[in-house]
């Protein structure tokens, strides 16, 4: 098995650099914020960061190819980073903490394209986290001073805790029966929203979580740390990985449970 050990101290490098790019425009009262053609709103700071990633990205790691949410795709290589500079552009804005840089690194695999290093940091928070293939997932203030991180053992739908982020994508896509039918049936949810949740679920504080609708580069970190801390993550399809265009993230024991009630 390759080793990607490097390339996640490269990760801590670049999300350190990032974190000192949002902070200093977290809360600023001159905040420039701009609406995408999506009707999403962008940040100066969302393209400062990624724009850094990307120079550090071109002068340390010349042959990758990098594709962000600002900036798209750049780059042919076999290895491919997926950046998202800010995973919960909206809470950023507001000024609601609950937003992280997220960092992936993917590489041709079984299934095509493969996390094998992920990167979440949340600064507002203090926190990060990271994983890297085969070698498991960790949180902690630097890679020297970690914890390792394990998902739950709750077994069953009735004493899960399930987190997600809001009612109406569940609702635009006609599936809000089911999930109220999940929420009913689950000891407890909470909208804890974007990056969290997953983390949550590898943290073991949080059973199951799911979204309707994902880009790649909000899912490819979040994936490799809920697995390497012994979870699932995969699309409501079933399938493994951040490709689906949605996800649905798990301790393992619940997965097919979460499954039948939000799945394809």
């Amino acid at each position: 098995m390759a080793d990607f050990h490097d390339d996640l101290r490269l990760a801590h490098v670049l999300a350190d650099q990032a974190d000192a790019t949002t902070m200093a425009r977290f809360k600023a009262l001159d905040l420039k914020v701009e609406t995408k053609p999506d009707m999403t709103p962008v940040s100066e700071a969302d393209k400062a960061a990624e724009e850094l990633i990307r120079t550090a990205l071109r002068r340390s790691r010349p042959r990758d190819a990098v594709m962000g949410e600002e900036y798209g795709l750049e780059g042919v290589g076999p290895r491919r980073w997926v950046v998202d500079p800010i995973d919960g552009t909206k809470n950023y804005v507001r000024g609601v903490p609950v937003w992280a840089t997220l960092i992936a690194l993917m590489t041709p695999g079984e299934q095509g394209y493969e996390p094998v290093v992920g990167v979440v940091s949340a600064p507002a928070l203090s926190r990060r986290w990271w994983a890297v293939k085969g070698g498991g997932a960790y949180t902690g203030r630097s890679l020297s001073q970690a914890t390792r991180l394990r998902v739950s053992s709750v077994n069953t739908i009735a004493d899960a805790s399930f987190a997600y982020s809001s009612l109406k994508g569940w609702d635009d896509r006609g599936r809000l029966d089911s999930f109220l039918h999940l929420s009913r049936d689950c000891w407890r949810t909470r909208a804890y929203g974007d990056f969290w949740p997953y983390m949550m679920v590898a943290e073991g504080t949080v059973d199951v979580c799911a979204e309707p609708e994902l880009s790649l580069w909000d899912m490819a970190a979040n994936a490799i740390v809920v697995e390497e801390a012994g979870g699932r993550f995969t699309g409501l399809d079933g399938r493994r990985g951040p490709h689906s265009g949605n996800a649905a993230a798990s301790n393992g024991l619940l997965h097919e449970q979460l499954l039948d009630y939000l799945g394809d």
